[in-house]
């Protein structure tokens, strides 16, 4: 029966809930953090918008620029760097990547013109390339398989709570001290991040937390020919499927964390300051759906995996019918609650999606697989979000370009779809290969 086959289980599962050693949690919320900072470093951007719009002069497609410019660097660079993360050692790439962002962020808090901004936001793009892919490959490397969708979402949801944390945190010290010191509070926090999980986390004490065999077959991956590693990236339509999928429904948040900081303070009069704090709450609102909708995932699918694709599908209709509703609708109080549920919806296809990629490519390659999807993530979704909407709001206003946004969960729907009737049979080839090359 397919059903047997559903989930991976050569040298790669942690066999009971005792497995689960004290010190994985602490890597897992030592490696959040650095994922908080990492997103704080990104979005405190979206908070002092108005601020450099005043300063500068900037129209609504440069101030999108800022922002896409970052994850269009994450994008063209997450494959490479993760692929060099695996040779030179996952502890040390992750240190190395968060001094940089720190650097970069710290650069953007100095930078006075458009274009010195957009080279510091490049090189905060750089730093935190490859850090989704190898993070969540060492969470995923410590932990049982039956996790992956929740661990993934979780993982995943720190970007969000990151965010929260940028715009309510860099809209409170732009109001108080200047938007300058709001980029400078998230260097310091990097900074100070980044030495704790440096002194905490060796690859010592990772290894020790794997499975026999799994280390021996993570180093036999980076010796694979690239030839090997791709086509254990895209053996299967499914797969590829999950990828474009994925990144394509995170437009959707993408956009709406970039401008509802001004979307509230065009068209509900907020004061920058209060309109960034009000901004956070749907981006709160968009990590909490991403861990609730990964434990779903799990838990509904538990017996039947394939069904996650259907999980997936169904976050990705809820929020395509619950924000274009929402951006219809007239300004007031009920627009605001259907764009809050909206947004629980938003990110959630993120847990399914991780846990299929991780299903259906080889182990040994996993933080390359993971690189996949974050390129997919952003190249699709987080890049071109914020600067495309920010040219159509040039043309039409920011509330004609959000009425236009929740269309992407459709597309994604299709993507999704497609994967799911295919995910069967690629699912028992996968692991059909896995029992061949099984020594």
């Amino acid at each position: 029966m397919l059903m047997q086959h559903a989930e991976p289980t050569t040298g790669e599962v942690l066999a009971a809930k005792s497995d689960v050693r004290p010190y994985a949690w602490v890597v897992f919320a030592l490696t959040v953090g650095l994922l908080l900072s990492d997103y704080m470093s990104r979005q405190v951007l979206n908070a002092v918008f108005p601020f450099l719009k005043a300063a500068w002069s900037l129209s609504d497609t440069r101030l999108g620029s800022l922002s896409s410019v970052v994850a269009l660097m994450v994008g063209v660079l997450t494959f490479p760097l993760s692929v060099l993360a695996d040779r030179w050692g996952r502890v040390k790439s992750i240190t190395l990547m968060a001094v940089m962002w720190s650097l970069a962020t710290l650069a953007c808090a100095i930078s006075t013109n458009y274009g010195e901004m957009l080279l510091a936001r490049a090189f905060v793009g750089i730093g935190e390339a490859a850090y989704g892919s190898v993070g969540i490959a060492v969470v995923l490397s410590i932990f049982p398989v039956r996790l992956r969708a929740t661990l993934t979402g979780a993982f995943m949801a720190g970007g969000a709570f990151g965010s929260v944390l940028g715009m309510a945190l860099g809209g409170a010290v732009a109001t108080t001290l200047g938007w300058r010191w709001s980029f400078a509070a998230m260097a310091c926090l990097g900074f100070s991040l980044v030495v704790l999980y440096r002194f905490v986390v060796t690859e010592e004490r990772l290894a020790s937390l794997q499975p026999a065999g799994v280390g021996r077959s993570t180093s036999l991956g980076v010796r694979m020919s690239l030839r090997a590693v791709m086509k254990g990236l895209f053996s299967t339509r499914s797969v590829v499927c999950a990828y474009v999928g994925s990144g394509i429904h995170l437009l959707v948040p993408a956009a709406v964390w970039a401008w509802m900081p001004s979307f509230l303070n065009r068209y509900y009069g907020m004061a920058p300051g209060k309109a960034a704090m009000c901004a956070a709450l749907f981006v709160l609102v968009t990590g909490l759906g991403m861990i609730v909708c990964g434990n779903l995932a799990d838990r509904l699918n538990r017996k039947v995996p394939q069904r996650k694709w259907l999980t997936a599908i169904a976050f990705c209709l809820a929020c395509f019918v619950l924000m274009g509703l929402a951006f219809r609708l007239p300004v007031g109080p009920l627009q605001l609650v259907l764009i809050g549920v909206g947004m629980f919806f938003s990110a959630g296809a993120t847990g399914p999606s991780g846990a299929v990629v991780a299903n259906l490519t080889p182990p040994s390659i996993h933080a390359s697989a993971f690189a996949t999807l974050t390129l997919a993530n952003n190249l699709l979704g987080l890049a071109p979000a914020a600067v495309l909407t920010g040219i159509i709001a040039d043309r039409i206003g920011l509330l004609g370009a959000m009425q236009i946004v929740p269309l992407a969960p459709l597309i994604a729907t299709i993507a999704f779809f497609v994967g799911w009737r295919n995910y069967a049979r690629d699912l028992e080839r996968v692991n059909a290969l896995r029992e061949q090359a099984a020594p």
